[in-house]
């Protein structure tokens, strides 16, 4: 009798013991940053690892509350049946006692040129001493490596069938893929005689039911005739080189993709048969997307479309593997990095591609002093979110020198027009021209901002570097720099005031020798912290007048100061405002990329594919939901919603360590909800919608604490797993 019943358990333990290992298993394996390393390009280089000593980082399993990893176990096998086994005859770590699980740096032998590793890891956690392998994870290096050395994973090609294909007449017909894409096109044919030819016609905008021939600006259309031969064929359509896109500063599309052109629509003129769906295809050009590894949805329709052009945007501009400023130029440029890459962030599971764009710039900066500047916020924002110090310990020289000290005079202040850019200044910037400011782009877009000796802007931007260069030093260790730039940063902070504040108006000037205030010397002194807390709110009614006055790469900026100063319901205003100057104005005139600006009015040469006009696709997550880091490597995030109006929001946002899901319901009671994942702390914010509440969270009484100077309630700090906080009045 018991052995029958030993028999009759066995198979059920076994699927105990099987179903531990599964919820104990780590998943979403990147190496330097990347996950798709078992992919390697035609050309046998794109996609290969470059680092002799690569990074690693996983997801850590497990749902319930308070999960968190105690230990980890790497193996690394330059054979998979040994790595299937769990044996690494190229490095074992050993069981490690600790809770890192992004950025762990491996500690073998130097990895081999052009060789194929295998790596998995255990990952053990305080709820359950059980764990399983992970999955095997394949790693292919390249044909010179340093030790380190970011890559960026191989460009993919999605086939994309027509959405509708309209007969205009019977010798013409119109092709709609939906949406627009950095694409090339294919289309099968038949002639009878072999002497026929046919148009095909590919662009971005129509026209009275055509393609716009005549799209204006470098909004995008080209024709191409193409000779069909006897029988049926399939003709992929060769698109020739744009002449400026493809010049010597342009990022040349790689040989295995070759040329593409953004395009939305097609036609086939002079082709008497008609064309199914089956016959006709485009292969939309980016870098690999998950299409579910964000969401957000609320009560504002308006919103919603906005959120998913600006998603979709993030994906169509990655066409080049590296950020770059649209198909004008095809040139990164470091304004468009910082947008791009925290938007990319913000839609995706994805880090590699901003650490590529972000290095390259550093090598190859642009002429923009405030864009020499913002190294150092793309670097930081890099860091933040993985968790991994190599670029900046890479760079470091580097960042100190692009904090422009050097321009500094005795005043205390940068400029670029004092006789400073030495030609051994240019060279530590790795520059070779003068740089000079900019304020935003195009110069209509600066709202009437003055410029002189020395600008407000320009000095905010400095500001910001010199405190993000004390917390690179200090990182890695550097005592001495970190306090050197942290005495600047103090000291300079009462130099701008003193210098650029108004104080009997409350504001702040352009600049030391004109009265003139603009949106931009306001917003950016908001931004970047420097605005004394007895004139945040006359700066802030500054802010909120001006409206949408600046480009559709300074509204990053502006609504970051209205979420900073909490004025949410201003920032919500514009983000769903429908005049020219607004998001939904790019849904209106047809585009579904991000413009290059508000509308053709603003920049009569401006391309409909710019990711840098794509800002909510950070915001959102970032502001109005609130979801930041607080720790590298999101070890603690913050949870510091700002819905205003919005009476529902839900959203998933992606960061390093798993998927954070969160929802707000802003009605009679306040609601939020919170899951985060596995390995991950937050510290959660809630609107102080009056002075005497009740909060619960997931039942229990909550002591929440009024934020200094901020209306906001501090709930205190949660563990992974899943939360509902309640708030009402007493």
């Amino acid at each position: 009798m018991s052995g029958r019943s030993l028999c009759i358990l066995s198979p059920l333990l076994f699927c105990f013991i099987s179903s531990l290992h599964a919820q104990n298993k780590a998943y979403g394996l990147l190496t330097d940053l990347r996950a798709a390393t078992e992919i390697i390009a035609e050309d046998g280089h794109s996609g290969k690892i470059l680092s002799r000593y690569p990074y690693f980082s996983w997801i850590v399993a497990g749902t319930q509350q308070r999960t968190k990893q105690i230990a980890y176990h790497i193996i690394v096998s330059d054979d998979r049946q040994l790595a299937a086994q769990g044996k690494g005859n190229i490095w074992d770590s050993g069981k490690v006692r600790g809770s890192t699980s992004v950025a762990v740096p491996y500690k073998g032998a130097a990895l081999q040129a052009d060789k194929r590793y295998f790596w998995r890891v255990k990952s053990y956690t305080n709820k359950s001493q059980i764990s399983a392998w992970s999955d095997v994870k394949v790693i292919t290096t390249g044909a010179q490596l340093k030790d380190y050395q970011a890559s960026a994973e191989k460009l993919v090609k999605t086939k994309e069938l027509p959405v509708t294909i309209a007969s205009l007449n019977d010798t013409l017909q119109l092709i709609d893929f939906g949406k627009d894409a950095f694409s090339q096109f294919t289309v099968q044919l038949e002639s009878e005689s072999g002497k026929d030819t046919v148009t095909i016609n590919l662009g971005e905008v129509t026209d009275k039911g055509r393609i716009n021939p005549k799209p204006g600006g470098t909004i995008r259309y080209r024709s191409i005739k193409v000779a069909l031969a006897k029988g049926l064929h399939t003709y992929k359509i060769k698109i020739e080189p744009d002449q400026r896109n493809t010049g010597p500063a342009a990022i040349k599309m790689p040989s295995y993709i070759g040329e593409v052109l953004p395009f939305r629509y097609a036609e086939v003129e002079g082709y008497k048969n008609k064309l199914t769906k089956d016959a006709v295809y485009r292969e939309a050009v980016h870098y690999p997307f998950n299409d579910q590894a964000s969401h957000f949805k609320c009560s504002n329709d308006t919103l919603n479309q906005i959120w998913e052009l600006c998603k979709y945007s993030i994906k169509a501009t990655s066409f080049a593997g590296i950020y770059v400023d649209g198909d004008r130029e095809r040139i990164p440029y470091e304004a468009d990095a910082v947008i791009n890459q925290l938007g990319h962030y913000g839609v995706d599971r994805e880090y590699a591609m901003a650490r590529v764009s972000s290095e390259y710039l550093l090598q190859k900066p642009t002429w923009p002093t405030e864009w020499i500047l913002q190294a150092l916020i793309f670097t930081w924002n890099d860091y933040l979110y993985t968790g991994d110090p190599r670029s900046l310990k890479e760079n470091y020289q580097l960042l100190k020198n692009r904090t422009l000290t050097h321009l500094k005079e005795k005043n205390g202040l940068i400029s670029t027009t004092t006789g400073k850019q030495t030609t051994e200044f240019l060279k530590s910037i790795n520059f070779k021209d003068k740089i000079r400011d900019i304020v935003d782009w195009p110069t209509s877009e600066t709202d009437g901002f003055k410029f002189g000796t020395y600008n407000s802007v320009v000095n905010a931007y400095h500001y910001e570097a010199l405190k993000l260069m004390e917390h690179i030093a200090e990182i890695l260790g550097e005592k001495t720099d970190a306090q050197y730039y942290k005495d600047e940063h103090i000291q300079f902070k009462q130099i701008f005031n003193d210098t650029f504040l108004d104080k009997a108006r409350g504001i702040y000037k352009d600049g030391d020798t004109t009265e003139h205030a603009s949106l931009h010397a306001n917003m950016f002194a908001m931004d970047f912290g420097l605005v004394p807390p007895e004139y945040v709110i006359s700066v802030m009614d500054f802010i909120r007048s001006r409206g949408m006055a600046s480009s559709v790469y300074g509204s990053q900026f502006l609504l970051e100061s209205l979420y900073d100063g909490a004025y949410a319901d201003h920032a919500l205003a514009l983000l769903t405002a429908t005049d020219i100057r607004s998001w939904y104005n790019m849904i209106k005139v047809g585009s579904t990329i991000s413009l290059e600006a508000w509308d053709n009015k603003f920049k009569p040469n401006q391309d409909w594919n710019h990711a840098w006009g794509a800002a909510p696709a950070n915001i959102i997550p970032r502001r109005l939901m609130g979801v930041e880091p607080l720790k590298p490597g999101f070890e603690t995030v913050a949870i510091k919603p700002q819905v205003a109006s919005l009476t529902f929001t839900e959203a998933v946002i992606p960061t390093i360590r798993g998927n954070i899901k969160m929802s707000v319901k802003n009605r009679e009671t306040y609601e939020l909800t919170v899951t985060l994942p596995a390995n991950m702390d937050g510290e959660v914010y809630l609107p102080r919608l009056s002075a005497d509440v009740v909060v619960t969270c997931n039942g229990k009484m909550v002591r929440v604490k009024e934020v200094d100077g901020q209306p906001f309630y501090n709930a205190g700090k949660i563990p992974s797993g899943s939360y509902t906080f309640l708030m009402r009045q007493k």
